[in-house]
């Protein structure tokens, strides 16, 4: 049986750089924490554990006075660096540079918006990390959306800036973007700001084409991961034979008898070294 794993599946550069922040941290001695976890996998975050990394709650900041705190590659609002710097925490900015750009051109289209009565719509998931810090540029004054239903929420009476979580699926962004023309009395009243990282969309593609080479193909991200979500979904909509493991002990032999090839690939949150263990442990089996 051929197993073969993804080479452009795994961490993307702003989780890379999030962990290198980390691990360089932790090297140099005294108390590393980690606001969330580190990375939406796991296993990862169980790996940095080991190596000393805690990982907190913004409701611990006030106790962590003389500790250092990684702010991760989603970002944070303005609130949690004013937090820590209040509570005397060293703050290690590892924000992604796509997501610090973007949440500088949030504030910029709030700022618009509000010279003429319009809304900031994003597109993201509710809650998660980056829309947290997105929203909470502009103190929370911006509507989040997930789906055609939540337009539902939307004012079209007004102009709209729409932008996006940068993980965010393109074709879903540019449904959107049709639905809101065809609701706003006027074309002219809604700015499209596409802000999905081109790194972390064109996986979208690759992996139609990486899914379709295999008998059976086994996506392993973390349960938490909204991006693995997205991309495990596109593997099951070109092979039906997909299976999603967040770690090698979830796998079963069943799903490989009579099987040629097997392809083993992730999410953007997603260790190689976790991938090379999947891969191993299907040969064995």
């Amino acid at each position: 049986m051929r197993v073969v794993i993804d080479d452009k599946s795994g961490f993307c550069f702003g989780v890379v750089r999030a962990i290198s922040e980390a691990e360089q941290a932790l090297s140099q001695g005294g108390q590393v924490c980690s606001l969330g976890d580190i990375v939406h996998n796991r296993m990862e975050v169980q790996r940095l554990e080991g190596l000393g990394l805690r990982t907190v709650t913004h409701a611990e900041i006030p106790a962590l006075q003389g500790a250092k705190m990684v702010v991760r590659a989603h970002g944070e609002p303005p609130t949690t660096y004013a937090l820590a710097q209040q509570h005397g925490v060293e703050i290690i900015d590892a924000t992604c540079p796509v997501v610090a750009a973007l949440q500088k051109r949030v504030k910029r289209a709030h700022e618009q918006m509000s010279q003429c009565g319009g809304t900031v719509v994003i597109l993201g998931k509710q809650g998660h990390a980056e829309v947290v810090g997105l929203t909470g540029q502009v103190d929370g004054d911006a509507v989040v959306i997930e789906s055609e239903a939540d337009l539902a929420r939307v004012d079209f009476s007004h102009p709209i800036y729409f932008l996006s979580q940068t993980t965010q699926s393109i074709a879903l962004f540019e449904s959107l973007c049709e639905q809101m023309r065809r609701r706003l009395p006027s074309e002219q009243m809604l700015t499209v700001d596409d802000t999905i990282c081109r790194r972390v969309s064109s996986r979208e593609e690759h992996l139609r084409e990486f899914s379709r080479g295999f008998d059976v193909v086994v996506f392993v991200c973390g349960r938490k991961s909204s991006n693995g979500k997205v991309l495990y979904n596109i593997c099951r909509e070109e092979n039906p034979r997909s299976y999603n493991i967040e770690e090698e002990g979830e796998l079963l032999a069943e799903w490989f008898e009579g099987v040629q090839s097997v392809g083993v690939c992730g999410a953007t949150s997603t260790p190689e070294w976790l991938m090379r263990r999947v891969a191993e442990k299907i040969e064995k089996l």
